[in-house]
């Protein structure tokens, strides 16, 4: 058996001093116990191997051992190594070498990045009813894990390098080919970078395309994880109104100067749903064109749609260069794939990519190889196909839900495609206290409220629906019930 080898530092011994060697011995370890350098169970070195490292008599050691034992730090047994004494607590106290200073904090650069945005009631932590939570009871687990079996055994190239950092060549043409069936999207592989979040793919963005100081337009109510990363880099962002069609260039106040960034949803607005006809569009590019700016579209949950024609997405009606399309596979698949990608003009193609090294936002190549063979082998239509439709179910038996119990004190409608519905609360309410206490009830919900940057807010929830069963439908239903009738004593 190999035995430990502490650091240097951990037990030093002074020959020019008055203290006997075993008794320095003695001290070291006692403060690296108490330090937490040396933790409950560790095991220590025979007295061979640390008389031999430290240049010291085996019996110096021994008598070190001995005082250790004596005072219960540490325990031997015939024939095992000594170790620190399990369930030990020594009283912590700090070495009399180190001074005081003050405790380190974060640079202005860094309190922007790790500015939680979101606020109290945003649900972090699991529940029912969360939103943008895929259905994980209906994912493919099995034919998921051949993927990932197959790519472990065959990818064994140069791939496993430091190549392709901006994408695993296999998928980007899986990407290429499902982008232009299912979205109009007319790209090159080179043109698509893969990386491991939607929000990495913001973070990079709003660090290559805009300089702190810069506008960017941010559809109100908007996508949190956008704020985030424009917050981050230091942008000034301007509220781009919404309404039942979706973003208005017509109603943004001009900002001077114009904006380097205008992001919008226009598929499906984030949070309310609306899908952006034609005539805004159109209206969207003119507006982009005319300030010099490249629109973000983030193009989340394109893969759900329940009713009506499938809308092109903005990308195809724009001319090159206009337009970076944003897609992921945290709603299709589960977000703990770590795989979203981006379409790029061809001219940032390259430096971007090497941004993404530098930054390093790069995904797991072999989760890529394995979504490549997924896609290749038609798993992924299968899967796309059979959650649309328990998506709609679920989405309406939500709806039915609510209105059922509640259309007197909320608004909702039926959701058109996505993984949540947006409900609309009538009257004044507290909507982060009761996100809140949904979240206490083991409800994830968020408060709508959240999504606005200005000071007229819709009160409201976020509530997510495609992993819900209808047990968990009916029992948040009556929750929140329970909550809105309780506030009214």
């Amino acid at each position: 058996m190999i035995e430990p080898v502490f650091p240097e530092g951990i037990l030093t011994v002074d020959r020019s001093s008055d203290v006997p060697l075993s008794e320095q011995l003695y001290r070291c370890f006692r403060e690296a116990v108490r330090g937490g350098l040396l933790t409950s169970g560790t095991r220590l070195p025979s007295t061979r191997r640390l008389a031999s490292s430290l240049g010291v008599a085996r019996n110096t050691v021994n008598a070190a051992y001995d005082l250790l034992l004596a005072e219960g730090i540490i325990s031997v047994r015939a024939g095992a190594a000594p170790r620190i004494v399990d369930g030990l607590r020594l009283e912590q106290g700090k070495p009399a070498n180190i001074r005081s200073r003050p405790a380190p904090v974060l640079s202005s650069r860094g309190a922007r990045m790790a500015a939680n945005l979101r606020g109290e009631g945003w649900a972090f932590r699991h529940g029912a009813l969360q939103p943008g939570s895929p259905a994980l009871d209906l994912f493919p687990y099995e034919e998921w894990a051949r993927c990932l079996r197959r790519a472990a055994r065959l990818e064994r190239t140069a791939d496993l390098q430091y190549q392709n950092y901006s994408g695993h060549p296999a998928l980007k043409q899986q990407l290429v080919r499902h982008l232009a069936t299912e979205r109009g999207v007319q790209a090159t592989a080179e043109q698509i970078l893969v990386t491991s979040s939607m929000q990495a793919s913001l973070s990079l963005l709003a660090q290559a395309l805009a300089d702190t100081g810069d506008n960017v337009w941010l559809e109100e109510p908007g996508y949190l994880g956008a704020r985030t990363a424009f917050h981050a880099a230091g942008l000034n962002i301007a509220q781009l109104p919404t309404d039942g069609d979706g973003a208005d260039v017509d109603q943004v106040q001009v900002s001077d100067p114009p904006p380097k960034i205008i992001y919008v949803t226009p598929s499906h607005h984030y949070p309310l749903g609306a899908r952006m006809p034609l005539a805004r569009r159109l209206a969207l590019l003119e507006a982009a064109s005319k300030a010099g700016a490249i629109i973000l579209e983030d193009d989340y949950d394109s893969e759900f749609l329940f009713s009506g024609r499938p809308v092109a997405a903005l990308y195809g009606l724009a001319e090159e260069g206009q337009v970076i399309y944003l897609g992921t596979f945290s709603k299709s698949l589960m977000p703990g794939l770590r795989i979203a990608y981006c379409v790029v003009p061809t001219d940032l193609a390259q430096p971007i990519g090497q941004l993404m090294r530098n930054m390093g936002c790069t995904a797991n190549v072999q989760a890529q190889a394995a979504l490549a063979h997924f896609m290749d082998s038609g798993g992924f239509q299968k899967h796309l196909k059979q959650i649309r439709q328990v998506y709609e179910e679920r989405g309406n038996c939500l709806v039915a839900a609510l209105r059922g119990r509640l259309g007197n004190r909320l608004l909702v409608e039926p959701p058109s495609g996505n993984v949540q519905v947006a409900v609309l609360f009538r009257g004044d309410l507290d909507d982060v206290a009761i996100a809140l206490a949904m979240q206490e009830r083991g409800f994830a919900v968020s408060p709508l409220s959240s999504t606005y940057l200005g000071t007229d807010r819709q009160a409201g929830l976020i509530i997510g629906f495609a992993g819900a069963t209808q047990e968990q439908i009916d029992k948040g239903v009556e929750v929140l019930g329970n909550l809105l009738e309780g506030m009214d004593d």
